[in-house]
């Protein structure tokens, strides 16, 4: 059992919560993931380690509450018990020695994000952000992106904060007009980072995404998590998260990712009407 020892709402259904998990804590490194389950009959859900403090003991995680298991997960109230906290899991990424990254994130990409930032920022690389959501009201973490980056441009749907646009709409800028990067790191939902690699293929641009296939255990067992890349099949949950974006089959990707809506849609109705689900 795993105690919450802090819960806060960032957005409209988006919490970040603080679980104590010590072992986890020690090992856990930029790029890795947990595997969660509620209760004896929930169901894993695969979250990024946003962030972990060895000394602590603790982790910290990011959760949007769209679906049954991940409202039970921020249902659960400070100083009571998560089932299971699996981890660490997945490939830490390859922090690669360069001196200018480019990162776009959307939406709750931010999470998975933040290590990622830390790690380059701590070898010493010139990091400039893009930040993207719907509306400012779902921007989330941004002091903690802006802490890490030299420079952060924000961008929102609909103007209500930075840029009105979209995260591509930055990124095609700051390549057109010449300037220069080693790597960019685009992460968030699949047809964002999708775009954002059309874009930088158009320069030869590296880059790095981190894919957020459907998993159910976690460790390679099941292939549910299969992905494509460069026409070979990958394990997100084993292989990745991260792969070049340059050669993920993002369409196969998003079609998987709806492999279980029926199922979600259904789980819902029955908890809107009281129904439980076992």
């Amino acid at each position: 059992m795993f105690k919450v020892l802090e819960k806060d709402l960032l957005a409209e259904n988006i919490y970040r919560m603080v679980v104590e998990a010590p072992l986890v804590a020690a090992k856990a490194r930029a790029g890795n993931f947990v595997m969660v389950r509620v209760s004896d009959v929930g169901e894993r859900i695969p979250l990024t380690i946003c962030d972990n403090d060895a000394e602590r003991g603790t982790l910290t995680l990011i959760i949007q509450a769209v679906g049954k298991s991940t409202r039970d997960l921020v249902n659960i109230q400070v100083g009571d018990m998560v089932k299971d906290v699996l981890g660490p899991l997945g490939s830490a990424t390859e922090i690669k020695d360069v001196d200018r990254v480019i990162a776009v994130m959307g939406g709750i990409g931010v999470a998975p994000m933040l290590p990622l930032l830390r790690a380059y920022r701590k070898q010493g690389a010139e990091i400039v952000s893009i930040l993207g959501a719907r509306t400012k009201d779902l921007l989330i973490l941004q002091d903690e992106v802006q802490s890490l980056s030299d420079e952060i441009i924000l961008v929102t749907d609909d103007g209500s904060s930075g840029i009105k646009g979209l995260v591509t709409d930055p990124l095609r800028e700051r390549l057109e007009t010449g300037e220069t990067y080693d790597l960019a790191i685009a992460i968030g939902p699949a047809r964002m980072m999708q775009a954002a690699c059309k874009v930088t293929k158009e320069y030869d641009l590296p880059t790095l995404v981190s894919l957020n296939s459907i998993m159910i255990d976690g460790t390679g067992m099941c292939g549910g998590c299969r992905v494509s890349i460069n026409g070979e099949t990958k394990f997100t949950c084993v292989d990745g998260p991260d792969f070049d974006g340059h050669a993920v089959n993002f369409d196969e990707l998003v079609v998987r990712q709806g492999y279980y809506r029926d199922e979600e849609e259904h789980s819902h109705r029955c908890r809107s009407i009281g129904g439980e689900q076992v």
